[in-house]
């Protein structure tokens, strides 16, 4: 085996490990119903579109002879790689997730999985936050993960609850104003 083969499965095995959040130990991968159909799609377009377009290329550039310079095959080869670990990833992800239905919830004013949560800082800001699992976590949508330290603050309190938690500047105190859930949220 050459030594460009074994460097090219030790860059897979390296990226691989960084792209997959970690889970506490003995926990479930909880999971919105809407998380759960985003990942799912992802992973069917990677296995019904993007893969075989990527192959068609990587054959075709593969018949034009000399590989050691032909960028359509190296640069194919490389993303042919990377659709297979996220195809491994995200078929990993989803056989172990445990789906949490917010929509079959009854109605609670009290904060768990799923729930969206505005709550009041001690400055007096209003901020809007939903609890998703770990492979949902989008902060441009203010979606956080339920073992992120301000959800597990959160957790099991109740509309008018004040409630402090550790942030890197020191402890804060924020008060809940409002618990609802939205199944389409997740």
């Amino acid at each position: 085996m050459s030594k460009a083969f074994v460097r090219e499965d030790a860059e897979a095995d390296e990226e691989e490990d960084f792209e997959a959040p970690t889970l506490p130990p003995g926990t479930k991968n909880y999971m919105t119903a809407g998380g759960y159909r985003r990942m799912k799609a992802e992973l069917m377009h990677l296995l019904d579109v993007e893969r075989p377009e990527v192959v068609r290329t990587v054959s075709w550039a593969a018949s034009n002879g000399d590989r050691s310079e032909n960028g359509d095959y190296i640069y194919g080869k490389k993303r042919l790689r990377e659709i297979d670990r996220r195809i491994r990833f995200l078929t990993r992800r989803l056989d172990v997730a445990e789906v949490v239905d917010v929509a079959a919830r009854e109605p609670t004013d009290q904060v768990f999985f799923g729930a969206t949560v505005a709550y009041q800082t001690s400055r007096g800001e209003r901020q809007q936050i939903t609890i998703v699992g770990v492979d949902e976590v989008d902060p441009a949508h203010r979606h956080v993960s339920w073992i992120s330290p301000i959800a597990r603050a959160l957790l099991k309190t109740r509309e008018g609850d004040s409630v402090q938690f550790m942030t890197p500047s020191g402890p804060e105190t924020i008060e809940v104003l409002e618990v609802h859930y939205d199944a389409s949220a997740g």
